[in-house]
């Protein structure tokens, strides 16, 4: 039912815009490589569907997705659901990289590069800074996170100070507030495999998710390295983390809003809430970017826009959570 409403929500999606494109138009320009359907379709529709608004929206459902599932896996390892997808410091540290090639080089590539290799850099530093005697605390994985989060923002602070106001400083701040208007099929290309496998692995092991919860001795007793099992959903999370704040910039809320939107459907069980996660992740986003590009003459940050509807529709869950409880 849910994989049938995100596929329902791209296609509408596709449909609405500065030119509007009925259903079936939609269906036809996506079905005319397997079935020539698309007789009567002008190349301009054409162009609009394929070209421009195809791979936002794939982007959106990758970024979405990825945020979503994300976030869900960093709630289990932490046991708090109130962690995000940025707990670590990724945001910081992508923001970082992707400011210094925008003051730097001023070229899509190397912003979209730079970013995913300072976001990850970022939770490296926090994840050495946070080893005690060969373990990691749970409790100084967060505080180094928060360091090193504190410690890249500072600096991208820094590059804003120095950067051009009339051109530089524009486009970073742009950017940091998220969106995916500059997205290609190149992208898509490029980072698909990352989302694909990152997200793979998290949903292979997303039963023994569980067995954290029960405290790290309880679940040695039952054979599971837990130090082994919190490193790999660290690095295969903050990939994802890190692949999409790279080519949408910063994108908050919807790591730590959906999992407890998935909760309430499919309860705590993390073999269920991570693939409910995923597609209500992919589903918002679309739906939020499609608002972001439609609602006014010029197109609205996602970032602003995830802000203003995560934070009321959190508090409200929050609310149905305390009464629950």
């Amino acid at each position: 039912m849910f994989i049938g409403l995100l596929v329902l929500v791209m296609i509408l999606s596709l449909g609405i815009g500065r030119v509007d494109i009925s259903f079936v138009q939609t269906l036809k320009i996506l079905l005319s490589p397997v079935i020539p359907t698309a007789s009567g379709i002008s190349d301009t529709l054409y162009s609009v569907i394929v070209d421009v608004r195809l791979p936002r929206i794939l982007a959106g459902m990758m970024v979405g997705g990825a945020l979503a599932v994300s976030g869900a896996s960093f709630q289990g390892v932490f046991q708090n659901p109130l962690v995000s997808p940025h707990i670590l410091g990724v945001a910081a540290g992508a923001g970082f990289g992707a400011a210094l090639a925008i003051l730097l080089f001023d070229n899509i590539w190397l912003i979209h590069l730079t970013s995913f290799v300072f976001g990850l850099a970022a939770v490296g530093m926090a994840y050495a800074l946070s080893r005690v005697y060969k373990m990691t605390p749970v409790l100084m994985l967060v505080l180094s996170g928060i360091v090193v989060g504190s410690l890249f923002s500072a600096l991208t602070s820094f590059l804003k100070y120095i950067a051009d106001p009339m051109n530089k400083m524009p486009a970073i701040v742009f950017w940091l507030l998220g969106s995916l208007n500059h997205v290609s099929f190149r992208d898509i290309l490029i980072t698909a495999p990352v989302f694909i496998a990152c997200i793979s692995v998290l949903l292979a092991i997303r039963w023994r998710i569980n067995l954290l919860a029960m405290g790290d001795e309880d679940a040695r007793t039952l054979g599971v390295n837990t130090e082994a099992l919190k490193l790999t959903i660290i690095v295969c999370a903050t990939i994802a983390t890190a692949s999409a704040v790279c080519i949408s910039g910063i994108i908050g809320w919807i790591g730590i809003m959906i999992p407890h939107i998935g909760r309430l459907i499919v309860g705590p069980d993390h073999k269920y809430l991570l693939p409910i996660s995923l597609v209500i992740g992919a589903a918002y986003l679309v739906t939020v970017d499609t608002i972001a590009r439609t609602a006014l003459t010029t197109e609205i940050p996602i970032g602003i826009l995830t802000a203003i509807f995560g934070a009321p529709v959190f508090a409200l869950l929050l609310r149905k959570t305390q009464k629950a409880d």
